[in-house]
């Protein structure tokens, strides 16, 4: 008796999922977490609402972090999407969020379609339409799942 309840802890222990952080594209391999805050609306070149995650390794879903750092409370519009080896996306959160100083969330787990294969991770966090979001700080990480 005490060999099977042995045997189904040790199997149930192995099922559960073994997580690695993915890095951030174009980060300095310093930290897989990344810190922002969000900018304001450009007329001419790039936002800084976008962060992309590479996906190093072959994985059954994906966790997606996001933490609030600004000191005062504030609303932040946060978009997430699988990016795919063939071009297409696929949005998996869209939300505004309005989370106390450190706390935050995690989404998903996500998994990908049949027939498709994660490449990337993309956060959006900021809009141009939420001009109230400018000037709060968060931190943002994803996690790909076995």
């Amino acid at each position: 008796m005490l060999a099977i309840g042995l045997t189904t802890t040790l199997i149930g222990s192995s099922v559960k999922a073994a997580c690695s952080f993915l890095p951030p594209v174009g980060g300095d391999g310093s930290s897989d977490i990344v810190k922002k805050r969000v900018g304001k609306p450009k007329l001419l070149g790039r936002t800084n609402w976008n962060t992309d995650f590479a996906v190093n390794g072959v994985y059954r879903s994906y966790k997606l972090f996001f933490t609030a750092d600004s000191t005062a409370s504030g609303t932040y519009p946060v978009e997430a999407y699988l990016k795919f080896t063939d071009g297409s996306n696929l949005r998996v959160v869209q939300e505004s969020m309005t989370p106390p100083i450190g706390t935050g969330r995690m989404f998903g787990p996500f998994s990908a379609p049949d027939g498709k294969t994660v490449s990337q991770i993309n956060f959006k966090i900021g809009t141009g339409s939420d001009p109230d979001s400018t000037g709060f700080s968060y931190r943002i990480s994803v996690q790909g799942c076995n």
